[in-house]
């Protein structure tokens, strides 16, 4: 199983910027795959997740209606859409996976419900 982030980057608030999470080694379609994040002295936050074979995804109140989660099943990536960033968004981005047969969507936010973690990827916003 591999998780592998890409796409952040260094971006001045209000600006957007798009993460990938490539995966493999397990059937992506038949997945949950969270975004989290964390900021430093700060515990992990769930941010996103989505489930992959239907597309429904939840979010954070912290980044509702600027966060969009996608998914493109042909290139088993998601895709966290990021808009109106703002420098409290500053953070290590981290995305993970778990199959849905093992998800409960009432606790989508924590971080033990996941098995697999991708590396991560850093994400600054500056005012």
């Amino acid at each position: 199983v591999q998780l592998v982030e890409s796409g952040g980057g260094l971006v001045q608030a209000g600006g957007s910027l798009r993460l990938s999470c490539a995966a493999s080694g397990f059937a992506f379609g038949d997945s949950v795959i969270g975004w989290f994040r964390q900021a430093p002295g700060k515990e992990r936050e769930g941010v996103s997740c989505i489930s992959v074979g239907d597309g429904s995804a939840v979010y954070a109140d912290s980044v509702k209606g600027r966060f969009t989660l996608s998914s493109d099943n042909g290139k088993n990536t998601v895709y966290l859409e990021m808009n109106t960033l703002k420098p409290e968004d500053t953070a290590v981005y981290t995305c993970a996976s778990v199959p849905l047969r093992l998800w409960n969507p009432l606790l989508w936010a924590r971080p033990v419900e996941y098995d697999f973690w991708g590396q991560g990827t850093q994400v600054t916003v500056s005012s």
